[in-house]
């Protein structure tokens, strides 16, 4: 069992006054009350919803012999070390940093931000990197990995304790490189705070999360202020294609590098031919095939090889690693029905990835219709249910809207809001049956030359109702018919 000295875990927190033996061992550290056990050391946070402080006494009861806070309580119970700090989130980042021996220090973290592509970049670097004898740590939505062990996960990015303990086991494992998504949630919460970058990478922006962020502004500085707080040793790379993409390096003072399909850039790529199975790319100037398609998997395969040639990696080895690399669980998975028409299982999500992908199946496909099955998930920003709609009208023969995962939302409800984005109604059906809607689907394709792309859960293995995660699989539920 892992243990420390209170003091040592003090190192570099900004504490106004001590009350008690500093120099008691603390066998585990943990801001959730519920999770502390004998010689926990409990932060007492300020959340949105919750005050760490009133479960002060309840971590107390349940082990906890420290407790970190901003409030002296007017009685203390003895036997108890308190500290008071001026931000109690302040203190976890030096804490969790502090009692897992500075991983960081150990690995060569690179973190990738963006709306779209960081789930397929930090798989395809774990992959190619891995493939090329590295053993490598990744932090993912699909999977987090230690070497080649799965740990299952629940965030994008998770809690700064969490992180900092999966970096310290990737750390004690000789992990050379760490590839990590890294969410604007977990920017603005600080679950990304201490840990030090050996590079950064910024893929794209578009509106998402504004249930969180409350404007597309705020989203975006949630993202900048991540390459803002890059040290001079990191790299950091950026798309220039986004709009948005030479703003995020505009503070950082890290050493700066760009890639781009239509503009100057560091790293430049162009597509010479594609199909469902792959596409040929010329990337600075040398040609190479990916079982990947599509032009925004042209991105995330230049981004990739960016990562890899700034890692001071062989060029040559880097292209024969691309050409073995297979995409990311859920996202763009093309397969084929009995009556030899082709479905395609997506992440798609977003206004932008829906229309990358509609684009993407569209330049593809000679003819035939193609039929689009998609919802969008409850509890998150409604206003871009109906651009949802709109694109998927504008792109497909045949639409049909169903249930995402509607969490505590009607899904039919969900269906209505995204109807109004829709211009007409030929071709149009609402079932929020997600298992009907893939039935339905698969029914009315006709043949070879038809395409199905069902979209907007991809790797999702379950279907969230009213707090509840039933089974459910979009790439089983097509691969009956």
């Amino acid at each position: 069992m892992k243990k420390q000295k209170l003091y040592k875990l003090l190192n570099n927190v900004d504490i106004i006054q001590l009350k008690g033996n500093e120099q008691i061992d603390i066998m585990s550290i943990c801001s959730d009350s519920r999770k502390t056990e004998c010689g926990s050391l409990f932060i007492a946070q300020k959340g949105l919803e919750y005050d760490g402080h009133n479960y002060i006494n309840s971590a107390i009861e349940t082990g906890a012999v420290a407790i970190i806070l901003e409030q002296m309580p007017e009685t203390l119970c003895d036997n108890i070390t308190y500290v008071q700090v001026n931000s109690s989130s302040d203190a976890l980042v030096e804490i969790a940093k502090n009692f897992y021996e500075d991983p960081t220090s150990r690995l060569k973290l690179i973190g990738i931000t963006g709306t779209n592509g960081k789930t397929t970049t930090v798989t395809l670097s774990y992959n190619l990197f891995s493939d090329l004898g590295y053993k490598c740590g990744l932090i993912s939505t699909i999977v987090n990995k230690i070497a080649d062990k799965e740990i299952p996960t629940d965030h994008t990015t998770p809690d700064i304790i969490t992180l900092n303990e999966l970096l310290f086991r990737m750390a004690e494992k000789k992990c050379e490189y760490v590839f990590m998504e890294v969410s604007s949630h977990a920017i603005v919460q600080n679950r990304i705070g201490g840990l030090k970058y050996y590079g950064a990478i910024f893929s794209n922006i578009t509106h998402d999360h504004l249930d969180y962020h409350k404007t597309f502004e705020n989203y975006i500085k949630a993202k900048k202020t991540f390459f803002d707080n890059l040290d001079k040793t990191a790299f950091a790379l950026t798309n220039v294609d986004d709009k948005n993409g030479l703003k995020m390096l505009e503070a950082s003072k890290a050493q700066k590098y760009t890639y781009s399909l239509t503009k100057e850039a560091d790293f430049k790529a162009k597509i010479i031919e594609k199909s469902f199975e792959g596409m040929l790319l010329k990337i600075n100037g040398k040609e190479v095939y990916s079982q990947l398609t599509g032009r925004f998997n042209a991105y995330n395969v230049l981004c990739v090889y960016s990562i890899a040639y700034l890692c001071g990696l062989n060029q040559d080895n880097i292209l024969l690693g691309i050409s073995k690399l297979k995409a990311a669980e859920g996202r763009f998975e093309a397969m084929k029905l009995k009556n030899e028409a082709t479905a395609i299982v997506d992440y798609a999500h977003t206004p932008d990835a829906l229309e990358n992908v509609i684009s993407t199946i569209n330049d593809i496909r000679p003819n035939g219709h193609l039929i689009i099955v998609v919802g969008c998930g409850g509890n998150r920003d409604k206003s871009k249910r109906p651009e949802m709609a709109h694109i998927a009208q504008k792109g497909s023969d045949i639409l049909i809207l169903t249930s995402d995962n509607p969490r505590n939302e009607d899904p039919d409800i969900i269906i209505e809001e995204m109807k109004q984005g829709i211009t007409e109604n030929e071709g149009l059906f609402c079932i929020s049956n997600r298992k009907e809607a893939i039935k339905l689907a698969a029914q009315l394709s006709r043949g070879k030359q038809d395409v199905i792309l069902i979209a907007g859960k991809g790797h999702e293995t379950y279907q969230e109702i009213k707090g509840v995660k039933h089974h459910f699989d979009d790439k089983e539920e097509i691969s009956k018919y």
